[in-house]
Parts: C-alpha cells; structure tokens; sequence
C-alpha cells in the first residue's frame, strides 16, 4: 500500500473514529460535571499519562533503525521536560491539577479501575515488538489532542480554571509529536509489518474505547448512589 494511502486509512480507521466520537465527549461538553466526577477522570488518566515515557523508552529499545529510534525519541523527550523535570508531562499534569483545586490524592493515588488495568496491559505488551510499539505510538498520538481537550474542558468545568499549563504544553507541543510519529510509519515497512502496526493501533483504540466507556459507567453509577 502507498503510505500515504497507509496513514489515510489508519487516520479514517472506524475504530478510531469511535474513540474521537465516544458518548463520553459530548457528555463533557453537554452535561453539567462536578469534581466528583471530574476527579475519577483525573485519577484514570493518571496511569497512561505517568507511564508513557517508560513506555516510549521501551519502544525506542526495540526499533531496529537508528531513524526510527530518533522519531521516537523526540517524543519522549518532550514527555519528559526537555531537561527540565518542572517541565515533565506528568508533572505539570499533577500540578495543573493541584492547582485547579482537586486532592493530589485524587490525581495520583486512585485505585486503578479494570478498564484501566486492561489499557495498561495493552501498553506494556506493546512495547515487546516494534511493529507493536509503532501502533501503539502512532495511534495514541492521533487520538490524543481530543482526550487532552476533553479532559481540559472537564477541568474548567467543574473548577472555572481555564489556565491549564499541562493542556498548554500539549498544544505546544502536539503537532510536533504527530509529525514524529507520521515521520515513523511511513518509513518502508513490508506489508505484513504494516498490518502488524494496523492490528495494534486498532487494539490500542479498542482499549481507549473501553476507558471511557467505564469512565460514563462510574459516573453512571455515582449518579445512582
């Protein structure tokens, strides 16, 4: 397949436009939401968000070209502050939200829900094959733009804080990391190795999916109680 007909099809794939569509985004932007519920966004999100350089690492130790490992690396720099920790992702994530008023226990140290559970077995088997670290890779990063704006919006919603540096920086710094990412798959991969990357960002998608999906089931069942 032409590979730019290869990132067309993975861009229009059914399975992420169901993550980009999911009920749970226009709930966010249509419902009224408190901390409560905004605060088990937070603490879900917490694992992907923390563990991503660790998983970009081993990604980057199982790409068998020198181009793709400096693709990759890039991102991973950027996730980890470029040199300077107050900078780190997952640090101006846990401040932003500190900030806007939620407990860091909240944001950090809440119990791990199976939906949870199940995407971060997905990140952690992925990094074992790089076709599979690739569609993990490129599919987070097409998708990740919409959770970023979600997850402000829900945010400023339920705390009337709209300066969120952990969401500025992903503007900042999103495009560049598509580009990355764009630059990595369309390197020239044999067709087998180009289904292999297919069939994982489509699981990747999957399990998105499923996090939100239980996300709208806790807020669900906290309406109820």
């Amino acid at each position: 397949m032409d590979r730019e007909a290869f990132l067309t099809a993975l861009g229009q794939n059914p399975l992420r436009q169901s993550v980009l569509r999911h009920p749970f985004f226009d709930h966010v932007a249509n419902e009224p939401l408190n901390r409560t519920q905004v605060a088990v966004f937070l603490g879900q999100y917490w694992y992907p968000i923390s563990y991503f350089p660790e998983f970009l690492a081993r990604a980057v130790a199982v790409l068998p070209t020198t181009e793709l490992k400096t693709q990759i690396s890039k991102i991973l720099y950027q996730e980890l502050g470029e040199g300077e920790i107050e900078r780190a992702h997952e640090n101006l994530y846990r401040d932003t939200m500190v900030d806007a008023g939620f407990a860091e226990a909240d944001v950090i140290a809440a119990p791990m829900t199976e939906a949870t559970r199940r995407l971060m077995d997905g990140y952690r088997r992925s990094s074992a094959r790089f076709q599979s670290a690739l569609g993990f890779v490129y599919g987070t990063e097409i998708i990740d733009m919409r959770i970023v704006s979600g997850l402000g919006a829900a945010v400023t919603a339920a705390s009337g804080k709209e300066q969120l540096p952990w969401v500025d920086i992903h503007v900042e710094q999103e495009p560049e990391h598509v580009r990355k990412a764009r630059h990595a798959v369309r390197l020239d991969f044999s067709a087998d190795d180009m289904a292999e990357i297919v069939a994982n960002a489509e699981e990747m998608w999957r399990l998105w999916d499923g996090f939100f999906t239980g996300l709208l089931q806790t807020w669900t069942a906290q309406r109820a109680a």
